[in-house]
């Protein structure tokens, strides 16, 4: 298979794949998924050939993502997207539990209303009014 790219589309794939494999890798230690690890080094293998020596290291030979790469903004996307989905996740669990819900309901929308309520709270005020009785 041959896939032909502009040195900016291998530029955002680069982007896509640092960040798929940090979400199906990252938090699983030394379980982590090695076909994808594989698939990274060799997307990044071909960095210093489209011009984009600084974006690779290879430590043991093996082509990985550099700290400039890492330290470009990568982890910024990262970020938003991890507090997007902790809120979201956030909204609906304590909107669940508001609600006494522990599959799908019937009508949506009593849940989706309360989800809203809480996604319009956390963007006002973040966690700041959040509180947590045991």
């Amino acid at each position: 298979m041959t896939i032909e790219l502009t040195d900016l589309e291998y530029r955002r794939l680069l982007d896509l794949v640092y960040v798929g494999n940090w979400i199906l890798n990252s938090a699983r230690g030394r379980d982590r998924i090695g076909d994808y690890d594989y698939m990274e080094s060799k997307i990044f293998s071909y960095a210093p050939k489209c011009g984009m020596k600084s974006l690779v290291q290879t430590p043991f030979g093996v082509p990985k993502p550099s700290k400039a790469f890492q330290e470009g903004g990568i982890h910024e996307a990262i970020c938003d997207y991890e507090d997007a989905v902790f809120f979201e996740i956030l909204a609906e669990e304590l909107a669940r539990r508001d609600l006494n819900l522990f599959g799908e309901p019937e009508d949506p929308a009593p849940l989706n209303n309360r989800i809203e309520e809480y996604m319009q709270e956390f963007e006002a005020n973040g966690l700041e009014n959040l509180s947590v009785d045991f």
